[in-house]
């Protein structure tokens, strides 16, 4: 099983080709190409690559397919003695990525097709 640990929006994922993964909003159209340069660990056949802080030729390929929001979140605020309350509700908006190849020098460690993805997708809705 080859995975990698990226590093998108603050945040760190462990991602494997073939997935999908909802991360902030990220300002790229739909159907698009992202290369994730941000590789902090790669795995692949039991074999270990580890950045300082990131792997030097190691990117993850992977497409946008679809912007979203998350679940409501709502926030409630009291002050007991003060008869003040307020109630916010929050979603935050969300990108789903697909991740299609993790790459090391050059080199396509694991590939998904992209057309087998789409119908497990299409599927699942």
């Amino acid at each position: 099983m080859t995975y990698a640990v990226i590093e998108i929006c603050g945040k760190q994922l462990k991602v494997e080709p073939g997935r999908f993964y909802d991360v902030d909003r990220i300002g790229v159209e739909l159907d698009e190409e992202l290369v994730i340069d941000k590789v902090l660990l790669i795995n692949h056949e039991n074999e270990i690559h580890i950045g300082q802080p990131y792997i030097e030729g190691g990117n993850v390929g992977g497409t946008i397919i679809g912007h979203r929001r998350g679940k409501k979140v709502i926030v409630y605020k009291m002050q007991p003695k003060k008869k003040t309350r307020k109630k916010r509700g929050h979603r935050q908006e969300l990108t789903r990525l697909m991740i299609n190849s993790i790459n090391l020098g050059g080199n396509v460690l694991a590939q998904e097709s992209i057309e087998v993805v789409e119908t497990e997708v299409a599927v699942e809705a």
